[in-house]
């Protein structure tokens, strides 16, 4: 094969139609030399036809890619070390692009990865960055991808992201129990020791808040489910964690709170 095409690179001699010609430039000797001496030099003078390297034969009949990259192997035969295309390993098969991807991990063959990173509120599961539906990740709580509820150290509930307002206290437990974290999750009015649990780490649980839009708790009275009438606790200050007794006032911050999850 390298022979054919070799002598396919050599000019069309003249004299081999028997044209009376002497010039070497019009029977196609042209050039002043050749890489270590393989051609055949002109017998009227000092130009050469050269014979193709390896290289420019591989070139000329389309092996062009060295297949060298990251993942990448040759497809089919080689010619000089190089192939007509490349194929990547069957790892190398995820775009990474799209709602919930972030990107790919490591390097890229042929624009595909192995894996992929997710945006927050995915996780990578089964090939995909897929968003969480109702669970619990650490320090957060996710719906359809968005977090919906926070907590921090030990606490074995999670912190709504809003504020449902000064709710008065017979409809407060409720508007909590109607509140939906995600599908069958509902909330619940905080007892006193989650309250309690909320004010002790309440500035971390504000950075969480705020670094995942969610509402600051407020400076001021947030209702919790152990008042007893008007003669009980029936809140918290969470400006400076005051627990009044008998100052229920009926009308306190609402912020439901996820229990079981």
């Amino acid at each position: 094969l390298l022979i054919g095409t070799s002598l396919s690179f050599l000019p069309t001699l003249s004299f081999a139609q028997c044209v009376a010609t002497q010039d070497c430039a019009t029977l196609g000797y042209t050039e002043t030399s050749c890489n270590g001496g393989k051609g055949v030099k002109c017998p009227f003078g000092n130009k050469w036809a050269c014979l193709p390297t390896e290289a420019e034969i591989c070139k000329k009949n389309g092996f062009t890619e060295s297949c060298t990259g990251t993942g990448q192997s040759g497809s089919g035969k080689s010619c000089g070390g190089l192939y007509a295309e490349c194929s990547c390993d069957s790892s190398y098969q995820y775009a990474c692009s799209g709602t919930g991807y972030a990107g790919g991990v490591g390097s890229a063959c042929g624009g595909k990865y192995a894996q992929c990173t997710c945006a927050s509120g995915y996780e990578w599961t089964n090939g995909a960055c897929q968003s969480y539906n109702g669970e619990a990740v650490g320090d957060l709580y996710y719906c359809n991808g968005k977090v919906v509820g926070v907590k921090t150290g030990d606490m074995d509930f999670y912190v709504a992201m809003e504020d449902l307002g000064i709710i008065y206290w017979e409809n407060a437990k409720s508007q909590c129990s109607s509140y939906i974290f995600c599908n069958n999750a509902r909330g619940t009015l905080p007892s006193l020791n989650q309250l309690k649990a909320v004010y002790t780490n309440k500035s971390t649980i504000n950075n969480l808040l705020l670094t995942n839009n969610g509402m600051k708790l407020v400076e001021t009275y947030h209702m919790l489910s152990d008042s007893i009438g008007t003669f009980g606790i029936c809140s918290i200050n969470m400006s400076n964690g005051e627990m009044p007794y008998g100052h229920c006032i009926g009308n306190s911050h609402v912020r439901p709170v996820l229990v079981d999850y």
